[in-house]
């Protein structure tokens, strides 16, 4: 992938108890060919499950990076999406089948959201990797006590 129209962005979703109060947790980083600067993003999103906050964090991310880039703009770049979540990569990988009729509107959003861009790929990460995605969603909980 050229470097210069490529954005990584790490996402995580998570809910305590599960379900639970959820939230999601968005780190874009910073391409400075493209003069695009580092942002950071993390909201509630009501009571759900960790698979649901985790396909939502994608689709935050997804329509972020859109609105930042503008719709002319986004469809020369590639976007590498990286998570925690084996399952959700997997899943959006096709590695792994959609059986959970709860997360199949969440893959066919994303599904839809990626033809606006050149590329998307999506790739597991570990946890260690992906802390400050992380403690946004453990910002965003925390607001809720």
């Amino acid at each position: 992938m050229e470097e210069n129209n490529k954005l990584t962005i790490y996402t995580d979703g998570g809910a305590r108890g599960n379900p639970g109060p959820a939230g999601i947790g968005v780190v874009i980083n910073e391409n400075p060919a493209m003069g695009f600067k580092a942002k950071h993003y993390s909201e509630t999103i009501g009571r759900t499950t960790n698979n649901v906050a985790e396909y939502k964090a994608v689709i935050f991310a997804l329509k972020k990076a859109k609105l930042l880039l503008g719709g002319d703009k986004a469809n020369e770049v590639e976007i590498e999406i990286k998570s925690d979540s084996e399952f959700v990569v997997r899943q959006l990988n096709g590695t792994y089948k959609l059986k959970d009729e709860e997360l199949k509107p969440f893959f066919i959003e994303i599904w839809n959201l990626k033809q606006d861009f050149k590329n998307v790929s999506f790739s597991h990460v570990p946890r260690e990797h992906n802390t400050t995605a992380d403690s946004l969603v453990n910002r965003a909980l925390d607001t809720l006590l």
